[in-house]
């Protein structure tokens, strides 16, 4: 794996003071490549720079963007952290897995970790963009860990594991992008609900169980694409369907 092959993604971080705290972090452990999503105003102000000291060239250069699906349009895995547990949420990595995860993937594989808010980390939504979720153990009492002390671990831990092997998937095709993946997912939706599989009031609650298995499987771009055409001919066969009954 290249280092700059992984993203580390700040999803609207609230203070510049961890954002600093995070660039030093990443440079600490040779990672360069920063997006963050919706960041609080003053981002890249005095405070965010005296923190982040010699890695200032990671702040000014971070790529700022409104949305996480848009940091992740070119990402093949996604790794969202997170202390929530629940039915739609399943295999999480601990931290030292995480790092030979990544550290195992090719040198064209392009992977992100993605960092919530302080305070109330990932939606739902947003981890549903992800493909695998991280979780660092820590006491009951008070089990939210600072920003930048938990990307410091993770990265530290990728660091670590470089050179091990403990690929999620290996094979010749290349893998899909976030990008490839929310438009499947997209029209899955669509077509879906149009053959009332979804309940259009709520999708989410079976597609959400779509998204960890195909997340779980690793999909490569042929794999979507068959699943696209899927959706597609199922989108014909409805609409040929509804024609004969308008004809009848």
């Amino acid at each position: 794996m290249k280092t700059d092959n992984l993203a580390v993604v700040l999803v609207e971080p609230q203070g510049p003071l961890n954002i600093g705290s995070v660039c030093r972090a990443m440079m600490n452990f040779g990672f360069s490549n920063l997006r963050i999503v919706n960041p609080c105003k003053d981002f890249n102000g005095l405070e965010a720079k005296k923190m982040a000291l010699s890695a200032l060239p990671l702040l000014e250069n971070a790529m700022v963007v409104d949305t996480l699906e848009e940091a992740l349009k070119d990402c093949h895995l996604a790794f969202g952290t997170t202390r929530r547990f629940g039915k739609y949420r399943q295999d999480f990595l601990p931290p030292e897995d995480f790092g030979e995860t990544v550290a195992s993937q090719g040198d064209d594989i392009r992977c992100a970790l993605v960092m919530g808010r302080e305070d109330h980390g990932l939606y739902t939504s947003e981890l549903e963009l992800c493909q695998h979720f991280v979780t660092i153990p820590t006491e009951s009492a008070y089990a939210s860990m600072n920003l930048s002390h938990a990307t410091g671990i993770c990265l530290y831990e990728i660091s670590k594991a470089l050179g091990k092997t403990i690929a999620l998937k290996t094979g010749s095709k290349p893998p899909a992008t976030g990008e490839d993946l929310s438009s499947m997912y997209a029209h899955m939706q669509k077509t879906l609900c149009d053959i009332d599989f979804l309940n259009p009031q709520n999708p989410e609650h079976i597609l959400r169980t779509f998204r960890r298995i195909f997340g779980r499987a690793g999909l490569d771009k042929r794999e979507v694409a068959i699943i696209q055409g899927l959706m597609g001919r199922i989108d014909w066969t409805e609409s040929e369907r509804r024609k004969s009954l308008e004809t009848e």
